[in-house]
């Protein structure tokens, strides 16, 4: 939608200057100005978007004064120039709206460099920003309209359809034989829960501005965690069910993890595997199914089918591993009609069995307590202040790094060196340590050499033929955007291979300033990273522990509440805290990249960080179960408070305490506590154990694998762990 935006602005900047016979230089300076005062904006509410737009105009103007009035003055517009790029990275720290404004400044400042802009040519080109950006307006408010209320709605959409595509995965797994490609089933397993995952912390983005009060916004984010919680545990089960040992959970998340599948376990022509195989296909059919098509009797039954499931005695004569699957459908059944509620509205509910009609009183239940609980508190503020505040970090690292780049580039070309600083100032964005940067760099490299090797197919493919090169920009342009969430080496791609066809444009193409390109490019990321090197640094290593203590913290606050919910405390918003816990794991994940890279020269920690992510990711789904379960107990029929329950949570509580501390302190003493199996310690009052199947045995089978999953995490980081077991002490 971003591509389909800018590209609808540039093509409507393009047709009015080609009617007012603007000349090309002119056009390609409209382009890029429309370019960049569409995707520079990223305000959720549209009113704020319209204000930045119109201050993003005042900026462009000003910043294409600048450009001209300091044209030949080239000591003072390279000082300028510096001065600009440290307030642009600076005013991140304003939010969206401050860091819109500097990339526009920037950019545009960029475009005069580009163009040449000169006094003489000011009017002009004042009419063509003021073109530019009310274009961008149009193809904003009117072409391609952006309101979170439209994003949400499409966000939805593809959360149903990644839900129907994870179905559809785990149905292969079941008819998948040793003899197949195992491996290929479980990859997809995999990168579809991770893609259900991502909708659903992406829609958790746009619930505040996108839904119509509190209530709506609460109740669609516990049905879109309840159905991917669902879909998630239905997958475990079911390879457990596949597997000749008991697979663990943290197979769905780590690449290429041993599995050992007997197909005789499932036999293709047992009545409970042919049944199996076919309500999977129905829950498929009922997520894949509208709320406008879901009508007539047939769906009905099917649905009323899926949700008996949750009924002890509808379960199919089946081993205790199968029958454990026909539970998860059951329950992925009833989160399916929780979605339907909340996304669709009410449904027919007179064909509803005494199974179906009491999911429905426990969906009304929930509503009523959610309208119960305070509002989630405001995040804390960054209280990090002076130099060590990110942004004023960044600020000085770009500004050197920029300084550098302007040195050097002028050694290689007095015209075109602000190509080595537009390739600073971008390794820059959206990185937080020394190694994203030097991934990055990396990254921008690789592309904009494939991107030349392109732009010289290009350019002679285009000749003279003006509109066929302007056609190709836009396509282009569109890929960069497409390809910018994928891969940033595709995207520097587009964006080299555009710039070869903006240079025909302009008729200063040659393969000499292609290659110039290579040299500048190389020399602007090689500046970054001398920059981040030097001043104020932040390794890698530093900023991973720093992250790697956030998720475990936030682990352990998510986990003692839903215990304490389930042992019979105060109720608490655990679906905030876990989306909490998602999104702190997500920024830990995207900073072990370059401890992950192939380019990475240390094996070892490159396996110990994948483990570590993939371990996080496996405690992160049992914290998500157990505070979805936690939640239903002060209004469930089914869900009961358990009191022997806060003992089990201590030791998980304490054992992460433990590996925090010496996260933060490497000095910290300390040994992480192991030894007698969760369910033991529920023993130790001399009470038995809960039955296989009740929720109070499914919350033990969670807190056994968090108990398994910290102590796994102690060993790689080098916590000692004990045997003893401090959990019956209390």
């Amino acid at each position: 939608m971003a591509g389909l935006r800018t590209v609808g602005a540039i093509v409507l900047a393009l047709a009015v200057l080609a009617l007012l016979g603007t000349d090309v230089t002119h056009m390609v300076a409209g382009a890029m100005a429309a370019m960049v005062a569409t995707f520079a904006i990223k305000e959720k509410e549209v009113r704020g978007q319209a204000v930045t737009l119109a201050c993003g105009l005042l900026v462009a103007l000003a910043a294409m004064s600048l450009g001209a009035l300091l044209h030949t003055r080239i000591i003072a517009g390279d000082i300028f120039f510096v001065l600009l790029i440290f307030g642009a990275v600076y005013g991140r720290r304003f939010g969206d709206r401050g860091t819109a404004l500097g990339l526009i400044g920037f950019q545009v400042y960029f475009v005069s460099l580009f163009v040449q802009a000169t006094v003489g040519a000011l009017p002009e080109l004042y009419l063509t920003l003021a073109v530019a950006f009310a274009c961008s307006a149009v193809a904003r408010f009117a072409l391609v309209p952006e309101t979170p209320q439209r994003t949400l709605r499409r966000l939805r959409e593809a959360f149903r359809a990644r839900l129907a595509q994870l179905v559809a995965a785990q149905m292969e797994l079941l008819d998948a034989t040793p003899d197949d490609d195992l491996d290929k089933v479980l990859d997809s397993l995999r990168r579809r829960t991770a893609r259900l995952h991502e909708a659903a912390l992406m829609i958790q983005g746009r619930l505040e501005e996108g839904t119509r009060d509190e209530a709506t916004a609460a109740r669609l984010q516990r049905r879109i965690a309840d159905a991917e919680i669902a879909a998630e545990r239905l997958g475990v089960i079911l390879l457990n069910a596949r597997s000749a040992e008991r697979a663990d959970t943290i197979t769905m998340h780590l690449p290429h993890a041993p599995v050992q599948v007997a197909a005789e376990r499932l036999p293709s022509e047992d009545a409970a595997t042919r049944t199996l195989r076919r309500d999977l296909g129905a829950l498929h059919l009922l997520i894949a199914r509208r709320g406008a098509d879901d009508r007539g009797m047939a769906l009905a039954h099917v649905r009323n089918r899926l949700l008996g499931y949750r009924d002890e005695d509808k379960l199919p004569a089946a081993s205790p591993a199968v029958q454990d699957v026909f539970r998860g459908i059951g329950e992925a059944a009833r989160a399916v009609l929780g979605l339907r509620l909340a996304l669709d509205g009410p449904q027919d509910a007179s064909d509803d069995t005494p199974a179906t009609a009491r999911s429905r009183e426990e969906f009304d239940a929930e509503d009523v307590a959610m309208a119960g609980l305070d509002e989630a508190a405001e995040e804390a503020a960054d209280e990090r202040t002076g130099l060590q505040r990110p942004t004023t970090r960044a600020a000085f690292q770009v500004a050197v790094g920029s300084t550098l780049a302007i040195i050097g580039g002028e050694f290689l070309s007095s015209q075109r060196w602000y190509w080595a600083v537009l390739t600073c100032w971008v390794v820059f964005l959206n990185t937080a340590s020394t190694g994203e940067i030097l991934v990055k760099g990396y990254r921008r490299l690789v592309g904009t050499v494939l991107g030349v090797v392109a732009g010289v197919a290009l350019a002679g493919l285009v000749g003279n033929n003006t509109w066929l090169a302007f056609a190709l920009v836009l396509l282009l342009i569109f890929g960069m955007f497409f390809t910018a969430p994928l891969s940033y080496a595709l995207m520097s791609f587009c964006v080299t291979a555009m710039l070869g066809l903006l240079y025909t444009l302009l008729n200063t193409y040659s393969l000499a300033v292609l290659v110039l390109r290579i040299e500048e490019t190389a020399l602007g990321a090689a500046c970054g990273i001398i920059a981040a090197v030097l001043v104020l640094p932040v390794h890698t290593d530093r900023r991973t522990d720093e992250l790697l203590g956030t998720v475990l913290e936030r682990l352990r606050d998510v986990v003692t509440a839903a215990v304490s919910q389930l042992s019979g405390g105060p109720a608490a918003d655990l679906l905030d805290m876990a989306r909490d816990l998602d999104s702190a794991l997500d920024d830990l994940r995207a900073s072990t990249q370059p401890l992950t890279h192939p380019i990475t020269p240390l094996r070892g920690r490159r396996q110990t960080a994948r483990y570590l992510v993939a371990l996080l990711e496996t405690c992160a789904y049992h914290a998500r179960s157990l505070a979805a379960t936690a939640e239903l107990v002060p209004y469930s029929k089914n869900v009961a408070a358990d009191p022997r329950l806060e003992r089990a949570g201590k030791r998980i509580a304490r054992n992460i305490d433990i590996i925090v501390a010496r996260v933060v302190d490497e000095s910290t003493r300390g040994e992480v506590s192991s030894g007698a199996s969760i369910a033991s310690v529920l023993e130790a009052n001399g009470t038995a154990g809960p039955a296989s199947g009740t929720v109070t045995f499914r919350v033990l089978r969670h807190l056994q694998r968090l108990d398994e999953g910290v102590i796994g995490l102690a060993r790689p980081l080098e916590v000692p762990v004990s045997g003893r077991n401090v959990g019956t002490t209390g």
